[in-house]
């Protein structure tokens, strides 16, 4: 099965087993411990001693800190032993499989089908400015 297909499936289950799409409500269902602090990136996941935690930077706005929760969620879930970092303006620009993987999760997580027929006829530049989510995760929601 490919990413897609499997990132998809995914979504689907957890958002029908936790009736959410919210990455932080996801995260507090599988026990996944993440924290706000002073962060040199955006955003870190961990794997540490058998546990998943992921960790936030305390400046980022809502939207920023959903969008990075989610991308660091896809880690958690995708990359369950990997160590990765999400470095604001290049993460969405990177060509690792782990951080686009972890792209795509967010785009699809975030960005639901019913999002998509809610916002139909709106301009890609207007979308993003009524979501708070940027203009590369939204293209790569609607490419794949």
């Amino acid at each position: 099965m490919n990413d897609v297909k499997r990132i998809k499936r995914l979504i689907a289950y957890y958002r029908r087993l936790f009736d959410t799409s919210d990455p932080f409500k996801i995260a507090d269902r599988l026990g996944i411990l993440y924290q706000f602090g002073n962060c040199k990136f955006a955003g870190c996941y961990m794997f540490l001693k058998n546990h998943r935690y992921i960790f936030l930077s305390n400046e980022l706005i809502e939207a920023e800190a959903k969008l990075v929760m989610a991308h660091e969620l896809g880690h958690a879930i995708l990359d369950r032993k990997e160590n990765c970092y999400f470095i604001r303006n290049k993460t969405l620009f990177s060509m690792s499989k782990f951080e686009k993987r972890a792209n795509l999760f967010a785009a699809h997580l975030l960005i639901s089908d019913e999002m998509l027929t809610d916002y139909e006829g709106y301009t890609l530049e207007r979308f993003c400015a009524c979501t708070g989510y940027p203009k590369e995760l939204v293209e790569l929601r609607l490419t794949l």
